[in-house]
């Protein structure tokens, strides 16, 4: 009997790498956005390419140069890509917290350490790209909305454990600045040491500075060294 050949319609038709032609638009970008977190993680933004980017998706310049035009287009997608995640980590753990402005607070502090989030190849990705002088300001820029509307959120919520505490030692903004700072620190800190600063000892960290200023609200924790 002759072998009887079934054409593959447009749709089913595969690359090389057997991955279908035609998937979304969506599902393509998401593909590049991720290979170059990957690519910034291992080579930095300076050893980061279309084609090292390409290489890691498993996809064709073509497609990379379709979808993103530039790599200076395609860094800043990744950067808002990497903020937004963040973004909707932390006001998810917001919204779903307890009524109480500790809880709602503490909620904020954990999302920064989720184990989505925190990992060491967004943390290397996020310090790649504020290393950048050239460009710090045009990074700063894009997530500067977003960025705002947590340190908005913190200040609301100091203030009234400040207020329901009768505690002046500390303004509320000044512990909202330090709260930002602490982040960032300690995120280097994972980042730079990560044998020994875990994701949970560093929000306990966190947790620790508060009960200090707000000792009536927060509990010293016991700084678990577990992951």
């Amino acid at each position: 009997m002759g072998c009887i050949r079934v054409r593959q319609s447009p749709s089913e038709k595969t690359n090389p790498e057997g991955r279908p032609r035609t998937e979304s638009k969506e599902v393509r970008r998401q593909q590049l956005i991720d290979a170059t977190i990957d690519s910034i993680a291992q080579n930095g933004i300076g050893g980061t390419t279309m084609s090292t980017v390409t290489e890691i998706a498993g996809l064709s310049l073509g497609i990379v140069n379709f979808h993103f035009k530039s790599k200076q287009n395609l860094l800043e997608e990744t950067l808002l890509f990497l903020a937004k995640e963040h973004h909707e980590q932390w006001l998810e753990a917001f919204e779903n917290a307890g009524l109480s402005a500790p809880e709602k607070l503490l909620a904020i502090v954990d999302a920064h350490f989720h184990p989505q989030i925190c990992t060491p190849k967004k943390l290397a990705v996020w310090f790649a790209f504020f290393g950048e002088a050239g460009r710090r300001k045009v990074y700063r820029s894009l997530i500067n909305d977003i960025d705002q509307e947590r340190y908005n959120i913190a200040l609301r919520l100091c203030s009234e454990i400040a207020e329901d505490g009768g505690y002046t030692d500390m303004p509320p903004r000044q512990v909202a600045n330090i709260l930002e700072a602490l982040y960032d620190g300690i995120w280097l800190e994972l980042l730079t040491y990560p044998e020994n600063f875990r994701r949970i000892e560093a929000r306990d960290h966190i947790t620790g500075f508060l009960s200090k200023v707000y000792p009536g609200h927060f509990r010293m924790p016991g700084f678990n060294n577990g992951d």
